[in-house]
């Protein structure tokens, strides 16, 4: 499902990061074919691949992120059968994220003391 997420994009993302559920030749493959710089890991059983320290450091935000998508069932399991209807169903959610954080990020602070 990755790849065909990555071909739906409309523009190229300078970095590609991933855990190693999604370490595999091919993906890396086309995130460069895509002029984008794959941070994938490999696998324990692969051959070691280079990852920038400096993006994969941050890439605790990204699986804190999908933690919360897959709050909704549907992107959770996956439901919906192709990557477009997939993607529209994380955008939605994405979306959704994001203003609940907006949100509690705007309310105001009590004045604790």
């Amino acid at each position: 499902m990755a790849p065909a997420l990555l071909d739906g994009l409309p523009d190229a993302p300078g970095w590609v990061v991933g855990d190693r559920g999604l370490s595999s030749d091919r993906l890396r493959g086309q995130a460069w074919s895509m002029g984008a710089r794959p941070t994938i890991p490999a696998k324990k059983n692969e051959a070691p691949v280079r990852c920038p320290d400096f993006i994969y450091i941050h890439r605790n935000r990204i699986e804190r992120l999908w933690g919360r998508l897959k709050e909704w069932r549907a992107v959770a399991t996956r439901y919906e059968k192709t990557a477009g209807s997939f993607m529209g169903v994380l955008c939605l959610a994405a979306a959704q994220d994001q203003l609940k954080t907006t949100i509690k990020n705007e309310q105001p602070r009590s004045n604790r003391t």
